[in-house]
């Protein structure tokens, strides 16, 4: 198995904090956020390769952190070569470009680079061992405000993905996907049908809605927390909550 982080946003809405340095290596408590991360992918032997796609503007940063982290699996940083907001390739864009450029055949958890989390990567690859199909993280909620600047899923009763909606106006379930992905080997190659196809290439939600309507998708319940860090507020949040710990 095979592991991507997304690190290639310019997260404009924190600057001047990220003018200059990329979100994913902004501290929280001790360590960056990516850090907390990577401790986390640690725990699963399965994975051999961590990469970490990113920019042109912040590749020098992510290259230079790689070589500096006594890690246990090999990380190699990816520059996708884009410079701004306006050139980006989006989320979807830059995990095919990371399967071509490493040419991965391979199982792949994909997971986003800004977020913090409380619950085990390790018992969420169990899970998806267990029902052998494609999984994604989900959180019951019972802020229906917040939920609706989410991607919303509803679930069986084997919690199979049976509808996904972005940011609903009217939500149908109290569930939300976050964005931690793990994807069996054929569904590693639908990232390139999915774009010839001409859907959206940004939010790495897009694409698990489109695979419900082609295979079966189901969600880990997680038993803890996602902080997805987007705003100042977030950010000077999180660094309190993780300074009381």
């Amino acid at each position: 198995m095979k592991a991507i982080i997304l690190a290639a946003g310019y997260a404009t809405r924190l600057y001047p904090l990220t003018k200059d340095t990329p979100k994913p290596l902004l501290k929280v408590g001790d360590k960056a956020i990516i850090d907390y991360i990577v401790d986390e992918i640690n725990t699963i032997d399965e994975i051999d390769e961590i990469y970490v796609v990113t920019n042109h503007k912040f590749a020098g940063h992510f290259e230079k952190w790689a070589k500096e982290k006594n890690n246990i699996k090999n990380i190699k940083a990816l520059d996708d070569g884009t410079m701004t907001e306006e050139t980006r390739r989006g989320a979807i864009g830059d995990i095919l470009y990371t399967i071509e450029e490493e040419k991965i055949d391979d199982e792949l958890m994909i997971i986003a680079g800004d977020n913090l989390f409380t619950y085990s990567l390790r018992e969420y690859c169990d899970y998806y061992k267990e029902k052998n199909d494609d999984c994604v993280c989900v959180k019951q909620f019972d802020d229906t405000e917040m939920i609706k600047q989410l991607g919303v899923v509803v679930l069986d009763e084997n919690n199979r993905i049976t509808n996904f909606e972005e940011k609903p106006s009217e939500p149908k379930s109290n569930k939300a996907a976050f964005a931690t992905y793990i994807y069996k080997r054929d569904t590693v190659k639908l990232f390139d049908t999915y774009l010839k196809e001409g859907n959206k290439p940004d939010a790495p939600g897009n694409f698990l809605a489109w695979l419900c309507g082609k295979k079966d998708v189901y969600a880990y319940v997680m038993n803890g927390e996602c902080y997805d860090i987007g705003t100042h507020k977030s950010y000077d949040e999180v660094c309190e909550l993780y300074a009381k710990k």
